[in-house]
């Protein structure tokens, strides 16, 4: 646990001890004896970064996991988890991208608010239309991970489970889509071979603390991510000889170094601030 973490703790669980010592003489008020300091979320009443990342997290593919999750906190419907650089994601989201009509519908039945790219893959053509009336350009919009309004629309072809009407509906709004010309403009991705890709693989240090590094490997799909210690990789996207944008973040640049068929370093460039490490 980090200073930080550690201040900000003692800070808040000093503030509840005043308030609840205070009331201690009632007790249904207050700390339930089952419950301590120490299993508070710093930032309560936020909830934890892991249920909400989680939940997040089982979106994509567990509905189980997310039907327990919402009918135990219903709020957790509409949970967002920013996988890093500013990729941020909703449940909604999440099942969206991945064609999970099934739970979709479950998060939206316990107040998820759906979007544009939520409608494209249920094939609600008329809504996707309206939206875009409404919203000149929307259509061109990224979802999540860069993923495009297209590509929403087409994730349910992945399944043989459709029935007739689901993917008379789908096909119409591919079709739809399609013909608008620029319902799919993903992020700019250059090729880059297996060779080129260990240039860059290995781990680069900014700071002295445990995690303070960065590392740079291939995902399952095979393309190079990068990450931090115990966090999952954000796949990178190639934009020039040596320089990359992290999937959903493309006004984040990824520079990295190359001497002797080698890359020494990398820097990374956000909005406001720039973050140099070098390879360990």
């Amino acid at each position: 646990m980090s200073a930080n973490t550690t201040r900000r703790r003692f800070l808040y669980s000093a503030a509840f001890g005043m308030i609840t010592g205070t009331v201690s003489a009632n007790t249904a008020i207050g700390i339930t004896p089952a419950l301590t300091d120490d299993d508070l979320f710093y930032r309560y009443p936020a909830m934890s970064d892991d249920l909400v990342s989680e939940m997040v997290g089982a979106a994509h593919a567990r509905y189980d996991r997310v039907k327990e999750l919402v009918e135990a906190r219903p709020e957790l419907a509409n949970a967002t988890w920013d996988w890093g650089f500013g990729d941020i994601e909703s449940a909604v989201g999440a099942a969206a991208h991945m064609g999970r009509r099934d739970i979709v519908e479950v998060l939206m039945k316990h107040g998820a608010r759906p979007d544009i790219f939520t409608y494209a893959m249920l094939g609600e053509l008329e809504v996707v239309k309206a939206m875009i009336t409404a919203s000149p350009g929307i259509q061109s919009k990224l979802g999540p991970h860069g993923i495009t309004l297209l590509e929403h629309a087409q994730s349910r072809l992945r399944f043989d489970d459709l029935s007739k009407e689901e993917l008379q509906k789908t096909q119409a709004m591919v079709e739809y889509l399609e013909e608008l010309g620029d319902a799919h403009f993903p992020d700019v991705n250059l090729p880059i071979t297996a060779e080129e890709q260990e240039l860059f693989i290995g781990d680069y240090r900014w700071g002295e603390g445990e995690d303070e590094f960065f590392y740079v490997s291939k995902n399952r799909r095979g393309l190079l991510q990068i990450g931090r210690e115990g966090t999952f990789g954000r796949a990178l996207n190639r934009i020039a000889d040596n320089v990359f944008t992290p999937d959903g973040a493309s006004s984040v640049r990824i520079d990295f170094a190359v001497e002797n068929g080698q890359a020494y370093a990398v820097t990374v460039v956000e909005h406001n601030y720039v973050l140099a490490a070098q390879r360990m």
